[in-house]
């Protein structure tokens, strides 16, 4: 049975389970007008194209797929996507009626990033902006409804594998703290320095491992430390994504 457990949650960590309730790949843009007018964004008619290549010959809607699209509202635009082509184009549309389109530009390099989008009488330029991303991140509904996810179904698998290898319930607090400690710094600082979701699993699955461990020294040792920190991730990065593919409509 144990075997079992094991080849099944390495399995898990193997597989493509990256679009989950984590942090995902995100564009923020903000809008500067160089035009006598400052015309409401139009969400529902605007757009981001996916370009395979630097002159966008190539290239499909972001679309809506999950939490993947591109959200505007009247004075300002963020894209999400689970994942992003090597190339951008906007196109937006404004309550005056007119459409404008961006030059082709380079996503980033990170999974979050800040463009500005200057506003001329005949099209858009997107630049990379020197602002840091995501400092508002946080604040956003999606970003509360993953962090809901994530411990509850962390706390039920630690559970389940708390009772399976007959182990005190009380580690359940450290798996919480752990759980809230790293989500906190995946969401405010990694997401500003790394462009792989699976490296921010990784670093959660390693820290919480060393946290359970470190607060309790007498009831839990470092390899079922280990397995209790896996059997956590691997749920609620599993279950979590589906859950939250159905959600998605709720969420914003």
């Amino acid at each position: 049975m144990k075997k079992l457990l094991v080849l099944t949650l390495f399995f898990c960590l193997f597989s493509p389970l990256w679009a989950d309730v984590s942090p995902k790949p995100e564009m923020e843009f903000n809008f500067i007008y160089n035009t006598a007018q400052k015309p409401a964004i139009d969400p529902l008619h605007s757009e981001q194209i996916q370009c395979r290549d630097n002159q966008c010959i190539e290239n499909t809607p972001l679309g809506v797929y999950g939490l993947q699209k591109l959200y505007c509202q009247a004075e300002g635009c963020f894209s999400i996507a689970y994942d992003y082509d090597n190339y951008q184009k906007l196109i937006i549309s404004f309550a005056d009626g007119t459409t404008r389109e961006s030059n082709v530009f380079a996503a980033p390099d990170t999974l979050r990033a800040r463009f500005n989008v200057y506003v001329d009488d005949e099209g858009l330029t997107v630049a990379p902006s020197a602002e840091k991303a995501g400092s508002r991140a946080w604040a956003r509904r999606d970003a509360w409804v993953s962090l809901g996810l994530i411990l509850v179904l962390e706390l039920l698998a630690a559970a389940a594998y708390l009772s399976y290898r007959k182990k005190s319930f009380t580690i359940l607090y450290s798996v919480g703290l752990a759980n809230l400690i790293t989500t906190s710094l995946s969401w405010l600082f990694l997401v500003r320095y790394v462009k792989e979701t699976a490296f921010l699993w990784l670093f959660c699955l390693l820290a919480e491992t060393l946290i359970i461990r470190l607060m309790n020294p007498r009831k839990i040792s470092l390899n079922d430390s280990f397995m209790l920190s896996l059997t956590a991730n691997v749920t609620s990065y599993s279950l979590g994504m589906i859950i939250s593919f159905m959600l998605a409509p709720l969420i914003f």
